[in-house]
């Protein structure tokens, strides 16, 4: 960390808690989840305050704690209301998974509950919120709206900082959030605004200009406050570029091509294929039947020496750390950086990026599959709920491209570990989406209801309409 936390950090996360009240005070409950959940991300100090006996105090924490005492002062019944649903057992793992790594490990029972607690925190609540809130059409597409809001409001914040360098967190907070250095690149720098790296915001203004981008193309949402939508996406599209985020660019234009290919094509094959090659990819890493260096090579030809370099470090030290998972494979060696490798003196001698070996070092092969289900099987079944053909569709557009978004950034969480809540309403939303079906014989395209959101709230059973478009 560099600087020195001035009194604005902790006050801005304490203060979190009564603006999320005030926000569930003044808009309906979806709206003020979405404003809690974006401007607390966007905003909040990076800082993670160590409080004994209690998980980690950090912005996340603060978000969904504060959401949830809204949902309980003011929206309780919503709560009562939910059912459980088989696929909540995904994020269940990934939840409960830690207290077998620490009893398989020895640390005992009271080091199980406290690493739970704390996974609960990072990914429970934001899944639990998603699943109350973001489980039909409409909700999907405020969401989805919001994601694009909230790239606008960040892009003249990151023009700044691509100008005057990564300050603004410093300037408020007092500190920088992660290495400058880091954010220097090709003669200018990477904003990091209020997020953890300049990697995050990246992939965040890629989300939110492929939401603009298929809102507009799906006929979701044709202006924003009187401007017409290619006013606006259009710009973010630019901002992303000049983040310089090779990693962010690239996925920003698969995410178009991927949901272009599935208009024309009529087929989710272009989805399943980029969720089957994130679980290839693992299952080659592990096994190590294709060697780094060919990836490497592969890299140096396609992405230049410079970004072939950054991935051959990534690449070697995912290499060691394989190794030292796999001596302890289904449950993983625990907490407490038991999973990393040290030298003679102690040292620790890797470096650790991807989340996936994140999770298969301290979770297992168990926690693993609970964090890849989670995050591709609401994306794998949404073909199933909503008809491909109906991707472009007004209603289903917004589904669409969250379903997208969140499959880039599983692919991201690859070769970076960036968590953000954000996805993981998407993912709690598209778990529990309500199915549509089309009506036989309709000419206008309209599906047939026999439920809708009242049930989708309760369990994800419903069955929705389309609206026949005009």
């Amino acid at each position: 960390m560099d600087g020195h936390v001035n009194f604005l950090a902790p006050a801005a996360l304490l203060g979190w808690f009564p603006a999320t009240i005030a926000l569930f005070v003044y808009l309906p409950a979806r709206r003020a989840v979405i404003v809690s959940f974006l401007a607390g991300w966007m905003f909040l100090p990076v800082i993670d305050y160590k409080i004994a006996f209690l998980p980690s105090f950090d912005k996340t924490a603060v978000i969904c704690l504060a959401v949830l005492t809204g949902v309980l002062l003011f929206d309780a019944a919503r709560l009562l209301r939910l059912r459980p649903h088989w696929i909540d057992l995904t994020i269940l793992i990934v939840c409960l998974g830690p207290f077998a790594s620490s009893v398989s490990n020895g640390l005992g029972a009271r080091d199980g509950v406290s690493e739970s607690v704390h996974e609960t925190l990072l990914w429970g609540l934001p899944w639990l919120i998603g699943r109350l809130y973001f489980t039909d059409l409409e909700a999907l597409r405020e969401l989805a709206v919001g994601i694009f809001i909230g790239g606008l409001v960040y892009a003249p914040l990151c023009l700044l900082e691509i100008r005057i360098s990564p300050q603004l967190h410093y300037q408020l907070y007092g500190f920088h959030q992660h290495s400058f250095f880091q954010h220097i690149r090709y003669g200018g720098y990477r904003p990091m605004v209020f997020m953890h790296h300049g990697l995050m915001v990246g992939l965040f203004m890629a989300a939110a200009a492929l939401s603009g981008a298929w809102l507009h193309r799906s006929g979701s949402l044709r202006t924003l406050l009187g401007i017409p939508l290619p006013l606006l996406f259009l710009p973010l599209f630019a901002v992303t570029i000049l983040i310089k985020s090779v990693g962010a660019i690239v996925l920003l234009f698969v995410g178009m091509a991927i949901l272009y290919c599935v208009q024309y094509l009529r087929s989710s094959l272009p989805v399943l294929a980029l969720a089957a090659a994130a679980v290839a990819y693992i299952l080659v890493r592990m096994t190590g039947v294709i060697p780094s260096s060919d990836l490497v090579a592969a890299a140096k030809a396609t992405l230049g020496a410079d970004r072939a370099q950054s991935l051959e470090s990534r690449l070697v030290n995912e290499d060691m750390l394989t190794g030292r998972a796999l001596e302890r494979p289904v449950a993983g060696w625990g907490g407490w950086g038991r999973a990393r490798i040290h030298d003679e003196s102690g040292q620790d001698v890797t470096i650790t990026d991807s989340l996936w070996i994140i999770f298969l070092g301290n979770k297992g092969l168990l926690g693993l599959a609970g964090l890849m289900l989670a995050l591709l099987l609401p994306v794998a079944l949404l073909p199933r709920r909503i008809p491909v053909r109906f991707w472009a569709h007004p209603d289903a557009g917004a589904c669409a491209v969250l379903s997208v978004i969140l499959l880039l950034w599983a692919v991201d969480n690859l070769l970076n570990g960036m968590i953000n809540p954000v996805y993981l309403l998407i993912a709690g939303g598209l778990g529990g989406l309500a199915k549509v079906e089309e009506a036989c014989g309709d000419e206008n395209d309209e599906i047939a209801e026999e439920g809708g959101a009242d049930e989708a709230a309760e369990g994800g059973s419903g069955v929705e309409r389309l609206r026949p478009r005009t």
